[in-house]
């Protein structure tokens, strides 16, 4: 039987519910800001040690807040510059989705399903269209993610980015929108395991020979590619849980 993915309350694994609605109060803050226009797309957000004494949480939570808030398009951190708001298209909520997802639960099955429905083909369309800025954007994830080894959270961050950047690279703004509010979803329910991954580095790997496919312009390379990767990605998150019950019982 397939496995269900646990809807976002059910995230306990890896946070309390005290640490996710701390979380939820910098996510909430942050959004205030740009909404009333207090933060401009391009702008620096304030220091992480005044938006702690602002909102009334830890830096951690600072920290974990706007990781969230990246991987979802909404800011770009920049180590050593700080934090930005994205000055990109607007990009579709995830939300529908994740109350989709807390209402009736998604399988692993069923998510890795619609991701490669779409994320093959955008593959392919990328290696057709990607120029400059586009290559580049690709580019700076994967070098984030070879960076980020000691860090799973920070990874996936770099992991969510590359999709979304391969979805822009795509040119149909349609699609690349899609690919932002799935992957915020995948981010929510993600983050609460990624710390079981083990060795990042065939992932980082996988990723940058998805990129030189695109960067080599070869459609149908960089999409049997990208099926490999998610499949891949799938089976070891399948694994992983199995590992979690064997330790269980």
């Amino acid at each position: 039987m397939a496995r269900r993915v646990p809807a976002r309350p059910d995230l306990a694994t890896a946070a309390s519910p005290d640490d996710s609605a701390a979380t939820a109060s910098v996510i909430t803050y942050v959004r205030g800001l740009i909404l009333r226009g207090e933060c401009r797309p391009g702008q620096r957000l304030p220091p992480e040690r005044e938006l702690v004494r602002e909102i009334g949480v830890s830096r951690t939570t600072i920290r974990a807040g706007l990781q969230s808030l990246a991987a979802k398009g909404v800011l770009i951190i920049r180590h050593g510059s700080g934090t930005f708001v994205a000055d990109g298209p607007m990009m579709l909520d995830s939300e529908p989705l994740s109350l989709l997802a807390a209402l009736h639960g998604y399988t692993r099955k069923e998510m890795f399903e619609a991701r490669r429905t779409l994320e093959v083909g955008i593959a392919g369309l990328a290696a057709e269209r990607a120029q400059g800025e586009a290559l580049a954007a690709i580019a700076d994830e994967v070098t984030g993610m070879y960076a980020s080894f000691d860090d799973p959270q920070a990874f996936l961050v770099h992991d969510i980015k590359f999709h979304r950047a391969i979805g822009a690279a795509s040119g149909n703004p349609i699609l690349a929108s899609i690919v932002e509010m799935v992957s915020g979803l995948f981010y929510e329910l993600r983050r609460g395991t990624a710390n079981r991954a083990r060795d990042l580095r065939p992932i980082a790997d996988m990723h940058h020979r998805i990129y030189k496919a695109i960067r080599e312009h070869a459609p149908a390379k960089a999409a049997a590619l990208m099926n490999e990767h998610l499949m891949a990605a799938e089976q070891q998150q399948d694994f992983e849980d199995q590992s979690q019950d064997r330790k269980r019982t």
